[in-house]
C-alpha cells in the first residue's frame, strides 16, 4: 500500500535524513502538488515556488505526521495554504483576472473548454468534500491510482472505493452546477484525469528535493516568506478545528453582551476583554486593536485588516449592529473560511476617505484566495456616520439592510457557510476606527 510506504519513507527521512527516501516521495507526488499550485496561482513560476515550499514544510514536519496519514491529502491541504500565502501579494491581486485565463507554458494541447470552466473551481470543490471523499478523488484522478490502489491506501475494498468515488464525483458535480458549470460526473472525472497527467517542468523534482531535503536551508528569501505565511495559516486552522463549541447566543445590548457556550478552544484562551464575546477571537490582526468602551466594541487599525470573528460557523445567518466610523469604515464579515476567503459588507459613511468625498459608499465584497472583488455597491449622499447595519445570508441569497431598509440584494453561492465577525481596515496614512454596538447574531 503506497500510503504505508509514504509514511515509512517519511520515517526513514526523519530518522536518517535519507535524501533517497525524500526524493522518492517528491517523484511520487510532485505532479499533484505542482498542478494544484498552478490552478490556484495561475503562473508556472509561482507554481514552482509553491511546490518547493510545500515539500520544505513536508521535510520540516516529517517526524510529526501521524501513522495512517494519506500523504496525497496532506500535500493537497498544504499546497492550498501555501498558495493562499502566495496570493496575498499585491501583484497577484492586480493581475488575477488576466492570469486566471492563462494556460501553462505547455501549449501543445488545444484548449479544453470543460477544463477551463472546472479548473478555477476544482480546489474549492475538493475542499468542500469530506476528508475520505477528497482523498479518494485525489488518489484516483489526480494521482492516477487504480481502484484497488485507492482501496488499499484507504483500508477498504475495491467496491467500497468505487462507491465512495462515485458519491464524491456526484457531490463535485452538484458543486459545479451551483456555480454555473453544467456537466456530468464522467466528464468531470475525465477532465481531472487528462489534465493531472500533464508533465511538470523537467528539473522541478530534482530542485525541490535538493532544497526540501535540507529543510529549506538553501531556500531563497521568497520561498522562506511563503513557508512562514503558510505555517501561520496552518497553525490558525489547527486552532480553529480544535474548537468545541455548543450553541453560541449573542445578545449585545446597550451595555451587555451575553454569551452561552459549552467550551472555548484552548488554543484561543486569553484574558477576556469586557464586552467582547469570550469565544470570539482575532482572526487577523492583534487583540490590542480591539476594546470595549462606551457600551460598544471598538476596533482600530493602521496596518490593513483586523478581523474579530466567531468560533462558531453559520450557514443561514443574520448579523446586525449599530455601526459608526468617522475616518474610514466599519464592516461586517460573514461566511468566512479564513481571513482570505469569505464575504465582507463595508460601511463607509459621508466624509470618510473610503467614501471618496461626500458620497457614502456601502459595498458587498467577496474575498477568494486573498483577492477582494466588489460584488455590489450602494451610494447615497447624506448618510450619517452612525447607522443600523444588517446582513442576511440565506442559501445563496445575500441581503444588506441599512436602518432596516434593504439596499443591496444578490445571489452568490461561492461560500455557503463560515464564521461571522467585525472588520476594520486602515493604513498609516488613513487609520480606521470602527464602533459596533447592539450586536446580534442568529
Amino acid at each position: 500500500m503506497q500510503a504505508t510506504d509514504d509514511i515509512a519513507l517519511l520515517r526513514e527521512y526523519a530518522k536518517s535524513h535519507s535524501e533517497a527516501a525524500f526524493e522518492t516521495l517528491v517523484s511520487r507526488h510532485v505532479r499533484l502538488v505542482y498542478w494544484a499550485a498552478w490552478r490556484q496561482v495561475r503562473d508556472p513560476g509561482l507554481a514552482e515556488d509553491v511546490t518547493q515550499a510545500v515539500f520544505v514544510i513536508l521535510a520540516q514536519k516529517a517526524g510529526r505526521i501521524r501513522d495512517g496519514t494519506i500523504l496525497s491529502g496532506w500535500l493537497f491541504k498544504t499546497t492550498r495554504f501555501v498558495a493562499m500565502a502566495q496570493n496575498r501579494s499585491a501583484a497577484i491581486r492586480r493581475q488575477h483576472e488576466e492570469e486566471f485565463r492563462m494556460q501553462p507554458e505547455d501549449q501543445s494541447n488545444p484548449p479544453d473548454p470543460v477544463w477551463e470552466q472546472i479548473a478555477p473551481l476544482l480546489d474549492e470543490g475538493l475542499v468542500q468534500l469530506g476528508d475520505a471523499d477528497r482523498q479518494a478523488v485525489l488518489l484516483r484522478y489526480l494521482e492516477g491510482k487504480s481502484l484497488a490502489e485507492v482501496g488499499g491506501s484507504m483500508g477498504v475494498g475495491e467496491d467500497a472505493a468505487r462507491m465512495r468515488i462515485g458519491r464524491a464525483l456526484e457531490k463535485l458535480r452538484r458543486f459545479f452546477l451551483k456555480r454555473g458549470v453544467n456537466s456530468t460526473s464522467a466528464i468531470i472525472a475525465g477532465a481531472m484525469t487528462t489534465h493531472s497527467a500533464q508533465a511538470v517542468p523537467a528539473a522541478l523534482a530534482k530542485t525541490v528535493t535538493a532544497v526540501a531535503a535540507a529543510k529549506g536551508a538553501a531556500a531563497g528569501s521568497s520561498t522562506l516568506i511563503l513557508i512562514k505565511g503558510a505555517l501561520k495559516l496552518m497553525a490558525w486552522t489547527k486552532a480553529k478545528t480544535a474548537i468545541i463549541t455548543g450553541v453560541v447566543v449573542l445578545v449585545a445590548g446597550t451595555a451587555t453582551v451575553v454569551i452561552y457556550h459549552e467550551q472555548a478552544a484552548q488554543a484561543l484562551s486569553r484574558e477576556p476583554i469586557q464586552g467582547i464575546p469570550k469565544d470570539w477571537y482575532v482572526m487577523n490582526g492583534s487583540l490590542n486593536q480591539w476594546d470595549w468602551s462606551n457600551n460598544a466594541i471598538n476596533g482600530h487599525s493602521t496596518n490593513g485588516d483586523s478581523i474579530l470573528a466567531s468560533t462558531k460557523q453559520y450557514e443561514d445567518v443574520t448579523i446586525s449592529a449599530m455601526v459608526n466610523t468617522t475616518n474610514r469604515e466599519a464592516s461586517l464579515a460573514f461566511r468566512l473560511h479564513d481571513p482570505e476567503n469569505g464575504y465582507i459588507a463595508a460601511f463607509c459613511p459621508d466624509g470618510t476617505p473610503a467614501a471618496r468625498g461626500d458620497t457614502a459608499k456601502i459595498c458587498l465584497l467577496k474575498r477568494t484566495a486573498g483577492e477582494e472583488r466588489e460584488l455590489l455597491i450602494f451610494k447615497r449622499r447624506g448618510l450619517p456616520q452612525s447607522a443600523k447595519f444588517t446582513v442576511i445570508a440565506k442559501g445563496s441569497r445575500i441581503e444588506i439592510r441599512l436602518n432596516d431598509i434593504t439596499i443591496l440584494k444578490t445571489n452568490d453561492a461561492t461560500f455557503s457557510s463560515g464564521f461571522v465577525g467585525l472588520r476594520v481596515y486602515g493604513d498609516p496614512t488613513v487609520p480606521c476606527d470602527g464602533t459596533f454596538s447592539n450586536l446580534t447574531v442568529y
